[in-house]
Formats: structure tokens, sequence, C-alpha cells
């Protein structure tokens, strides 16, 4: 049986695929990958005799390496953004205190919060009383009655 013979530009191609990848489902997990074969076509290039089983290996342990690499000390030095809280809609509400549109009645109420409803739960209120969002789980709002009419 004939030898599969791998040209380095066979791994290139696989690092564009791969980082076809990593655009269409973004999360550094596939831009290792295509580093690692880019760094195996680039050996392969300097060695045109390096095996198949060997160019498997490094790649193997290149992308090994620099998956633990980025989830080791990658993630951690990420830049800190402005605003934390922008896929996290329902926490960016968590201490505002708003007032009940629908009577909390067996633990469930509704609020107005901008331009749309959210669910609430929380000890028996009556329609208009001020409450406190104190948690969001979800598209529902754990909230407490807020005695003081200043807040």
């Amino acid at each position: 049986m004939a030898e599969l013979e791998i040209v380095f530009w066979y791994w290139w191609v696989l690092a564009v695929f791969l980082l076809c990848i990593e655009i269409l489902a973004p999360g550094f997990f596939f831009l290792w990958l295509s580093l690692s074969s880019i760094i195996v076509g680039s050996v392969l290039f300097l060695f045109p005799s390096t095996v198949l089983e060997i160019q498997l290996l490094v790649f193997a342990l290149l992308s090994i390496a620099s998956i633990y690499i980025w989830r080791r000390y990658g993630i951690k030095h990420r830049p800190e953004t402005d605003h934390p809280l922008l896929n996290k809609r329902g926490a960016q509400y968590v201490g505002r205190t708003f007032s009940l549109i629908e009577a909390i009645e067996n633990g469930r109420g509704k609020i107005k919060v901008d331009d749309s409803i959210w669910t609430v739960q929380g000890e028996d209120c009556p329609l208009d009383s001020k409450v406190r969002v104190t948690a969001a789980n979800g598209a529902l709002f754990e909230v407490v009655l807020v005695r003081d009419k200043t807040e």
C-alpha cells in the first residue's frame, strides 16, 4: 500500500479551515488548533522528510499545550470591560427599585422595567408596592418589599 504523502501546505489549508470555524463559532478554541497547524506546516516546510506520525504527534502536543496555556493564563489577563453586565440583562437591574404592575400573590407578580414586563418572586404585596430586585434568575427577579417610601 502506498504511503500517504502530506505536503506542508496541507497543514496551512487546515489552518485556514480552522480559522474559518473559529470565526463561525468564536471561543478561542479553534484559533489554537489553527496556530498548531501553521507551526506543523512550517516545520514540514523546513524538514520535508518528517513522517506523518511525527507531524500528527507535534500537532496534538502543540494543540493541547496552546489550549492549556490559554485556559490557564490568557483568560486571566483579558482586558476589563466598562460594561461587564452587557449580556446579562437581568443582572443589570439588581439593586434597583420598581413598582408592581401586578400584585404578588402566591409568591409571583410582575413589574415593568423600561419597555418590558418581568415576572417577580417574593413575599405577597399589593399592587403599586415598591420592590427592590435582589437577584435575577433568568427571566425571574427575586424581590423584597421596600418599606421606606423614600427609596
